[in-house]
């Protein structure tokens, strides 16, 4: 079995984050005239110019089988797995790295064989085991031949990517100019903690405040009926194969084989993956059960898919067939409430595919292929299509009188944070934030010592964000109160109190690791920059661009 580069791999993993900086920040463009076919490949045989170098059919593929193997490595999937991922963004990416190809091609920037081989030997280590590398023959047989690459392909994505980190370093070369004095001065501003307190001024402290008429609450729905518009919703009638219901099936199926050897090997290939159990013996058992719920899987498709044809076969085509199909082999119909296309049906946790499949149903066409989900395998028909539409307020009631509290607590929230700035502006050290904030009835609370590159505070709970918070006390003077900070349950005022001294022990610690790291994110930075404008100049001339509007990239 083969695994994904593991998060520990140094040398590759820093061509990865490198490489990455190209991805998914550049363009606004409007939609691609790339085709829809799962190949990437584009409508017709022009490809476009990038530096004034006509794009081959050649260097177009190796392009896109770059990014494709590029998009394993980091995500252990093909692109077209990802739902979210479309054709349109596959074919900037490819785009991109077509410039990054040119550009490097006109500088002159070459790798030599020995120097691809290492670094292909070292990626196919990193997909090994106890130390152990992959052999190609295995890699091409697993992961290349199933998505008709060859090895070729793989020693052209290493030889574009050593060659991309060469231009990276080349174009970003004022990363490294960054001076240890200037890095040390970034450390101590990122790394300079905070004593603070603060005082939440929440909704939930003014509902009982809140005076509710049918009047105000009529009012209050006409002023925002956009926010109780429905949008387009389906309904559709379902056939579930539930993976449990295989479960016994499938342990049968692997008793019947080696099945405790296969385990084994397994464990001793990917055994680092359940560093959480206790001991090997319940790593062992984890790795048991995944694959009986893996066959489980199978036998569940295996199943809707007979169920599927049944279905499919007979004709003319109506909605019902699936019921009629169902009755005959004693399997329960179920029907969902309509949902949405953001949300799927609100009876289970459907997979994505279930709702694309869903929205794509018409009384014509009332079937879609089953759709596999973790727990699973759906086969679903056309009920009816509900167009978008607001509810009348009877109907909604409930919902528009709790808003109408809310909103209207939430504003209480806020002018009493509001009025009570105007009570701080005299602190003193004899009468203190806390002192004040007791007498007006409010609960200041100490917070941790906090800096700029903290990651989590959890004592904010879900009153306010981090960031906000970070934003505000860092731009207050010591010994002074920020300005009333709003939120979406009322908002919050902070109290500096002072800055704490730089721990030197840590610093001294830190700082050659961060140098690095800062050093490496300023290269990032004028390598994007100058990524992101030799893109919006020379991928206009291109198929894939052709709508772009000057000014959409971001």
């Amino acid at each position: 079995m083969i695994g994904t580069i593991r998060k520990h791999s140094g040398w590759l993993w820093f061509v990865i984050i490198a490489a990455t900086v190209i991805s998914f920040i550049y363009w606004g463009a409007g939609p691609s005239r790339m085709g829809g076919g799962s190949d990437g490949r584009v409508a017709s045989s022009d490809f476009g110019t990038i530096y004034g170098h006509k794009v081959t059919q050649q260097a177009f593929i190796d392009a896109r089988n770059g990014f494709d193997l590029f998009y394993w490595f980091r995500n252990g999937e093909w692109p077209e797995k990802n739902q979210n991922f479309s054709e349109s963004d596959r074919g900037r990416e490819i785009y991109i790295r077509l410039l990054l190809t040119q550009k490097a091609n006109d500088l002159g920037i070459y790798v030599g064989d020995d120097e691809a081989a290492t670094a292909a030997s070292e990626m196919l280590h990193m997909l090994g085991r106890n130390g152990q590398a992959v052999p190609l023959s295995e890699f091409v047989k697993q992961v290349l031949q199933p998505k008709g690459l060859t090895a070729e392909d793989f020693k052209n994505f290493v030889r574009q990517y050593l060659v991309m980190e060469q231009l990276q370093q080349a174009i970003g070369l004022t990363g490294e100019l960054i001076t240890p004095q200037e890095a040390t001065a970034a450390y101590q501003r990122d790394h300079q903690e905070l004593s603070a307190q603060i005082v939440f001024f929440s909704a939930s402290n003014h509902l009982s405040s809140v005076t509710v008429t049918p009047a105000a609450v009529a009012q209050f729905y006409t002023n925002y009926l956009a926010e109780y518009r429905l949008p387009d919703r389906m309904q559709v009638s379902y056939v579930a194969f539930e993976v449990t219901n295989y479960l016994a099936q499938a342990r049968a199926e692997w008793a019947r084989t080696n099945f405790d050897e296969l385990v084994g090997t397994y464990f001793r290939q990917v055994g680092e993956n359940y560093r959480n159990s206790k001991s090997p013996a319940e790593a062992k058992e984890k790795i048991r059960e995944e694959l009986i719920r893996d066959r489980a899987g199978n036998d569940a498709r295996k199943d809707a898919n007979v169920f599927a044809n049944a279905v499919f076969n007979i004709d003319p085509a109506k909605p019902e067939n699936l019921a009629t199909v169902a009755k005959q082999r004693g399997l329960p119909v179920h029907v969902t409430a309509p949902f949405g296309g953001e949300f799927g049906p609100e009876e289970f946790t459907a997979p994505p595919g279930f709702t694309k499949a869903a929205f794509a149903l018409t009384p014509d066409e009332p079937f879609a292929r089953p759709v596999a989900g973790p727990d699973a395998v759906y086969f679903l028909a056309f009920a009816r299509q509900l167009p978008s539409e607001i509810p009348p307020l009877d109907q909604i009631r409930d919902r528009v009188t709790r808003d109408y509290q809310l909103r209207s607590a939430t504003l209480l929230a806020r002018q009493a944070g509001t009025n009570f700035v105007h009570t701080l502006t005299g602190i003193t050290a004899d009468r203190g934030f806390a002192t004040l904030c007791v007498a007006a009835g409010l609960q200041p609370q100490k917070l941790p010592a906090f800096s700029l590159s903290t990651r989590e505070l959890p004592e904010l709970g879900d009153q306010a964000e981090l960031n906000q918070l970070k934003q505000a006390a860092f731009t207050t003077p010591v010994g002074k109160t920020s300005n009333f900070e709003a939120t979406s349950d009322g908002g919050f005022i902070v109290y500096v109190q002072s800055r704490l001294p730089i721990d030197q022990a840590k610093l001294n610690s830190e700082l050659p690791q961060y140098i690095v790291a800062f050093r490496r994110e300023r290269q990032n930075e004028a390598f994007g920059q100058w990524v992101n404008l030799e893109a919006n100049r020379e991928l206009r001339n291109t198929p894939v661009f052709q709508q772009f509007k000057p000014g959409a990239a971001r």
